[in-house]
């Protein structure tokens, strides 16, 4: 199973992205469509309208780049993240974080330190 179909099979609408430092809830909002490709948009609490959030989104092939790296190297980390994907980036530095959460709520990563490491089996 790709991530893409990983995410879309257990990260549901409404679903909090757990994210290191937040005070507000960020959550899934669906799919849709981010630079030109499907993707994963989650809702950002707005101060000044609590009731309009703010939306981001994160597409499928930053969702495979992503997974490969931590798959590949062990570790997701912000300075990957910056010079890997700068579209993403460009979007947002919550793009990180939200990609981080995900693969937290998917059991794939622990967060570290500000990156997050691959999760290794203890059994």
């Amino acid at each position: 199973m790709t991530i893409v179909e990983r995410i879309k099979t257990y990260i549901e609408p409404d679903k909090e992205i757990p994210k290191p430092g937040a005070k507000l809830k960020f959550t899934v909002k669906g799919w849709g469509k981010r630079r030109g490709h499907e993707a994963l948009i989650y809702n950002i609490p707005s101060h000044k309208h609590p009731n309009r959030p703010h939306q981001k989104g994160v597409n499928v092939l930053e969702w495979e780049k992503a997974y490969n790296q931590l798959m590949t190297e062990e570790t997701f980390s912000r300075d990957w993240f910056n010079k890997n994907m700068p579209e993403c980036a460009n979007e947002g530095g919550c793009n990180f974080t939200t990609i981080g959460g995900v693969f937290l709520l998917l059991k794939l990563a622990e967060y570290e330190r500000g990156m997050y490491r691959l999760k290794t089996k203890k059994e």
